[in-house]
């Protein structure tokens, strides 16, 4: 039986639940882009946020909570495979316990664990790459990143810049953290046409750029290196590499 849910995490562990107390998941997979089969039967699931969190308190005390951290950042990958990698280690670690944090080349487990690396270190990285950029009314920054880490960055930057409004956007998926120096909240969001930065900021981001390329030494540049620290996929978003960083 295939379980069909509605891309939200709440959904997926509502299928987990459902897969124990009913009919076992052959596999799960977001409704909106499944292929019916002949072969294999389908189930639309219906979120209850009830029997999520019990699977979600299930996860944390027979498994740990470093298993459930690990669960929730393969789902906000984009690995076209993250539900299944979910499914099986869960099964295998409702099976095991915390045991299964060291079957770290277990085929059940490595992929969950190089995966959930892969979401945490790129949250990591643009802690330090994000740009913001002041519009008068709030600081505004874009990013295109490869997994779905807005909610990761968001209370790192609510507690760093507490005083100000501001705008996380995720240009890809079309939704942006917004906070308002009290709370913030995750939303769908398009930049508007009019969004436009402060003289203050224009003349700032020409300073920084100017010192950017010349501060530099000719003779000890390394593409390579800075290519390592900076892929060329963030760039767009980057007042060191383009003069207008509200430009699409």
């Amino acid at each position: 039986m295939d379980y069909l849910y509605d891309n939200t995490f709440d959904g997926l562990l509502t299928c987990i639940y459902y897969s124990y107390y009913e009919d076992t998941a052959k596999g799960i997979y977001p409704q909106d882009n499944y292929q019916c089969s002949l072969v294999n039967p389908s189930r639309i699931i219906i979120t209850d946020p009830i029997l999520s969190s019990r699977v979600y308190a299930a996860i944390a005390q027979k498994i740990s909570s470093t298993a459930l951290k690990q669960v929730y950042y393969v789902f906000l990958s984009n690995h076209p495979c993250k539900e299944n990698l979910i499914l099986k280690y869960l099964q295998l670690g409702f099976k095991f316990g915390r045991k299964i944090e060291s079957f770290h080349t277990h085929p059940d487990v490595l992929p969950v664990h190089q995966t959930a690396r892969k979401v945490s270190f790129e949250a990591h990285r643009f802690f330090g790459l994000l740009r913001f950029a002041e519009t008068g009314d709030f600081l505004y920054a874009s990013l295109t990143p490869d997994h779905n880490i807005l909610i990761l960055l968001a209370d790192h930057f609510a507690d760093r810049l507490a005083m100000e409004n501001f705008i996380i956007h995720d240009q890809k998926r079309a939704t942006a953290v917004i906070y308002n120096k009290k709370e913030w909240y995750l939303t769908d969001f398009t930049k508007p046409d009019m969004l436009s930065i402060t003289e203050a900021e224009s003349f700032y981001q020409h300073l920084w750029l100017k010192y950017f390329t010349h501060i530099a030494i000719e003779s000890r540049k390394n593409k390579r290196l800075q290519n390592q620290f900076v892929p060329q996929r963030y760039r767009n978003n980057l007042v060191e590499f383009t003069n207008s960083l509200l430009s699409d």
